[in-house]
């Protein structure tokens, strides 16, 4: 038998006896303005396809000033030929690509899902940016790596790069207790 000590700390719930009471919870009210539509309900994303190499490494080019043209067809093949999974998606306002995530998920031992997805590259049209685009992104790449059980998702980062580390801390990404170094040989 619990102690009366243990017994009085324990909170009770109320039930409320009558409509209006004040513990009464009213599901009918509107809901508070904090809750408001989540950028992927405003923003149509969808799973990345072999024609949107070419808008989506002009974007790039416009956010680095270099072009990677090699980089992201090594990528796409991954992403849409190589990949177990596929993970990567472009989001779209009024039907022109004005973002992209590309990430991948392996699969383990025995077919199953590995446990952590890696996020290799996103991007936002500068003239895009601040409307919640890359929000969109990573909350609907989240919500379907969280479908397909996925615990982590690492991405690497270069640590000048001041926006990109905000917007990743301000989506919840922590540092990782994985350090990496890198060192010019030549």
């Amino acid at each position: 038998m619990a102690s009366k000590k243990a017994q009085s700390s324990r909170k009770t719930m109320t039930i409320p006896k009558r409509v209006g009471q004040r513990d009464e919870v009213n599901y009918g009210q509107p809901a508070a303005p904090d809750f408001g539509p989540l950028a992927r309900d405003r923003i149509p994303v969808r799973a990345m396809a072999e024609q949107d190499m070419r808008l989506l490494v002009a974007i790039d080019r416009r956010i680095t000033g270099r072009d990677r043209s090699e980089y992201f067809r090594r990528k796409f093949e991954e992403a849409l030929h190589e990949s177990g999974v596929r993970v990567s998606l472009v989001a779209e306002i009024d039907r022109i690509p004005v973002g992209f995530v590309m990430a991948r998920v392996d699969l383990g031992e025995f077919g199953h899902i590995a446990a952590t997805a890696v996020m290799d590259t996103i991007g936002v049209d500068p003239d895009y940016r601040d409307r919640g685009v890359g929000r969109a992104l990573l909350s609907q790449l989240l919500i379907n790596l969280a479908t397909l059980r996925v615990e982590r998702i690492l991405t690497d980062l270069n640590w000048r790069d001041r926006e990109l580390l905000g917007f990743l801390d301000r989506c919840g990404f922590q540092t990782s207790q994985e350090l990496g170094f890198d060192r010019a040989i030549a």
